[in-house]
């Protein structure tokens, strides 16, 4: 069956349905004992029937009352986690919601978390602390991750270089398990700003540090390369690209001369870097985190670019295909299981709950280069990621879901040729869709821009995200909602010392 004939017939079919606001997989009930003890308030916001017909292009068929009061009962979370979608401004959502599921269709993940809310996302202006209105990955990453402000380029310090506490440090801390999965290098700037702090976000290895950000050199007396703070931090679960950093040799303390994979093994981590190694592995927590990395650099994406250009609105309507290098690498969606995986099994994840942030990273490296189908195709991750994340929130009914980007980006859908760079597409339901992007003259130098940008969120203490918040608002949202599950469900400590033994520790 043809793409639009299979379309067609789905449309069709719809239109047999009951109209329902909940999405069919919604009726499941949560556990015993385990949140709210209703039915997950996931929404169904595909169309009712054919877009072109009375009533057919409704998402909304019924009262969503009580769906949305479902939603807010509870402000304590056990767990949360973080999806990141690098770039994916509301423009981006758009762009690949026409071409995958066609105008009246639906992302099964990113568009069914029942509340939302638009995020600011600037940073500031290093000398005067003033507001830059278009800010870069470091900079929104640390407002999420540590809740200041700093500059373009910071790695969770402030404008003034002082560190600041990351939500995973202080998860961390506080006797959680903790996960953080990218599909970029794992020095990149959103991953990175979870487990390490550093003037300029280049500054991934020690080559590089001891060039660029000697201050923070090991050899200087400061905490090291982005790469070496990770294996300092010791999340349990790290997974993503980046392991060219690991070849590098540590220039000063205890593993000098030693490349960073080394030292890595050394220190009790699981280090791999093969795709075929991610099934195999059974356990991670701070006896042997970890590290698995699964590229040199970036991981692979799932399209094969078509890159816009001049002139490109007249050219034939074109479908994107696959990128054969992807099926080296893991996908992002079973990335995001497995890490959920090894972080339910963790005894602290168990006891306490844990702190996990999910980046489909490429979303932003494609708009960069006004690659269409690039760019599709990592949104297209990042929303199997969600829907792994709720599936799993939905059966534990004590986790958080937050879904959102770091900043906005160039592209823009228009309705013919335009100066810019464009792209010509056919879409999920038969027809067509342009693509532009028009913030640089060249296709490999587009830019961010300052809209601000979709935040949605399910699960207890989400509530929190609705209407208009700022960046660094989440910080606070998630470390709240761990410390209010702290306040009903206290960590337990651990049993005073026999006297024997007591006696026997004095001598």
């Amino acid at each position: 069956m043809s793409r639009n004939v299979r379309n067609i017939a789905i449309g069709a079919a719809a239109l047999s349905l009951p109209l329902a606001l909940l999405a069919t997989n919604s009726a499941a009930v949560y556990g015993p004992g385990n949140g709210w003890g209703k039915s997950a308030p996931l929404i169904e916001r595909s169309s009712a029937g054919q877009v072109d017909e009375h009533a057919g292009a409704r998402r909304i068929t019924r009262d969503q009352t009580q769906v949305i009061a479902d939603s807010v009962r509870k402000n304590s979370a056990k767990n949360v986690i973080l999806v990141i979608g690098d770039g994916m401004g509301d423009s981006e959502i758009t762009i690949a919601r026409n071409y995958l599921e066609g105008a009246g269709g639906s992302l099964k993940g990113i568009d069914s978390l029942p509340l939302t809310g638009q995020m600011t996302h600037y940073s500031v202006d290093r000398e005067t602390g003033k507001p830059d209105y278009v800010a870069d990955s470091a900079a929104t990453g640390t407002a999420w991750a540590t809740g200041t402000k700093t500059y373009d380029n910071a790695i969770s310090v402030d404008r003034h270089g002082a560190p600041q506490q990351s939500v995973l440090q202080w998860a961390k801390k506080t006797g959680r398990a903790t996960g953080n999965v990218s599909t970029s290098e794992i020095q990149d700037a959103t991953p990175a700003v979870l487990y390490s702090h550093m003037s300029l976000r280049a500054c991934k290895g020690p080559v590089a540090t001891s060039k660029t950000c000697s201050a923070e050199a090991l050899e200087n007396g400061g905490p090291g390369s982005i790469s070496e703070q990770l294996l300092d931090t010791r999340p349990d679960v790290t997974l993503g690209g980046g392991s060219a950093f690991y070849e590098e040799v540590a220039q000063a303390g205890k593993f000098k001369g030693k490349t960073l994979a080394e030292q890595a093994r050394e220190r009790g981590f699981q280090y791999y870097t093969d795709k075929a190694d991610l099934a195999s592995i059974k356990k991670a927590d701070q006896k042997s985190p970890v590290l698995a990395l699964f590229a040199p650099n970036n991981l692979p994406v799932k399209f094969a670019p078509l890159v816009a250009a001049k002139g490109g609105a007249a050219l034939p309507a074109a479908e994107c295909q696959p990128e054969p290098a992807f099926s080296d690498v893991p996908a992002l969606g079973e990335m995001t299981s497995k890490a959920i995986d090894l972080l339910t099994k963790n005894k602290d994840g168990r006891k306490n709950g844990f702190f996990l942030q999910v980046e489909s990273a490429s979303i932003d490296k494609k708009d960069h280069s006004a690659d269409v189908c690039g760019q599709i195709g990592e949104t297209q991750q990042m929303d199997e990621a969600v829907q792994e994340a709720l599936e799993f929130a939905k059966r534990d009914g004590n986790t958080m879901v937050i879904v959102t980007a770091d900043h906005a980006h160039t592209s823009m859908i228009v309705d013919g040729g335009t100066p810019g760079h464009d792209a010509h597409l056919n879409t999920a339901d038969g027809s067509e869709m342009i693509v532009t992007y028009g913030t640089s003259a060249r296709p490999g130098g587009m830019q961010h821009t300052g809209a601000q940008v979709r935040v949605a969120g399910y699960g207890p203490g989400a509530a929190n995200i609705v209407g208009l918040i700022d960046q660094t608002d989440l910080f606070f949202t998630m470390r709240d909602g761990m410390k209010n599950w702290s306040k009903v469900h206290p960590p337990q400590k651990s049993k005073p010392a026999k006297k024997s033994e007591r006696s026997n520790n004095r001598r």
